[in-house]
């Protein structure tokens, strides 16, 4: 069994490659719910949707987030009764008919975790996808000034344009890990950290308590794929809060920002050269090709996660290993 830690359109990618070289009932995908909120009303959790539309072929190929086919009437009927200062946050037709289920069946008691179970199975899904935790966790981001960020108005309604002084993960320490995340996190054969934004994406569930115990523990069996590739984030800000937060926008300041849980760190061509201070940061470095531009990209780096710890009961190696291209 494989678990992931996954946050958003990295982790959608990663779980797209794996999905076609494993049984996808073998696959748990354990994901950020830092990046929920509430809007127009509606609950609203960003990353389990990006997941679930990503890995059932639903996804608005446009945007890489809400559902292919959309229309924006809601949003269009809400400006014109004055509420264009709220409709800074889209959302489409259709991907309002899944906050509309999230928000009622939350408000008749269910949980979070069974609400999403419910929701992956309309879409097809056999992974079990599971939020972190139940319990409410709040990114938040201080600027320099002092004035402190909702998530989705640092990332949507700002456009991340703005420097970020620190952050915190509001609500995590007093969260509960939600059914079965730690059994599983002890239990998966291999755990993968998606190439997801190593702050904002997975920082919220290295926060939920418990979490880091075990991945310290396992530290040998924990394989992370680099989200920077030539000193740049593949998609959003990255590599400008690592920087901001006092690291590096590189594959070694990411191996360091890890170092605590990973063991190994699968980086990107380009990024061959880093592999010795990928090392010196105490993790081992495998160089592959990491953009998932194609199914066919994200399959073979899916292959490359899954062979990057060699056979069970053999040593490991603790130089770089180039795989082959």
């Amino acid at each position: 069994m494989i678990a992931v830690l996954c946050g958003g359109v990295g982790a959608a990618k990663m779980l797209g490659g794996l999905v076609q070289v494993v049984d996808e009932s073998e696959i748990t995908a354990i994901v950020n719910t830092g990046d929920d909120t509430v809007m127009h009303g509606l609950a609203i959790c960003p990353d389990l949707d990006t997941i679930t539309y990503t890995l059932s072929g639903s996804v608005n190929p446009e945007t890489g987030w809400g559902l292919t086919g959309e229309s924006w009437q809601a949003m269009g009927a809400l400006e014109r009764l004055g509420g264009s200062d709220r409709t800074w946050f889209r959302l489409g037709d259709r991907d309002i008919g899944t906050h509309l289920y999230r928000t009622g069946r939350l408000a008749e008691g269910a949980s979070l975790s069974e609400v999403t179970a419910e929701i992956a199975a309309a879409f097809g899904l056999r992974l079990a996808l599971v939020p972190v935790s139940d319990d409410p966790i709040r990114t938040v981001l201080t600027l320099p000034s002092g004035a402190e960020l909702a998530f989705q108005e640092y990332f949507v309604k700002l456009r991340h344009d703005v420097v970020v002084e620190s952050v915190r993960y509001e609500g995590a320490a007093r969260a509960r890990p939600g059914p079965q995340v730690i059994e599983v996190l002890e239990s998966a054969d291999l755990v993968v950290i998606a190439p997801s934004n190593p702050v904002v994406s997975i920082g919220p569930i290295l926060a939920v308590p418990g979490v880091t115990a075990v991945l310290e523990r396992r530290r040998r069996d924990v394989v992370a794929v680099s989200p920077i590739v030539g000193g740049v984030a593949l998609k959003g800000p990255a590599d400008r809060l690592l920087v901001e937060l006092g690291g590096e926008a590189s594959a070694d300041g990411v191996a360091r920002y890890l170092a605590p849980w990973i063991g190994t760190l699968v980086i990107d061509e380009l990024d061959a050269g880093l592999a010795s201070l990928v090392a010196d940061a105490g993790v081992r470095a495998v160089v592959a090709e990491t953009v998932m531009s194609t199914p066919d990209r994200a399959r073979n780096l899916a292959h490359t996660v899954l062979g990057s710890l060699g056979s069970p009961g053999q040593p490991r190696e603790s130089s770089s290993q180039r795989e082959p291209g």
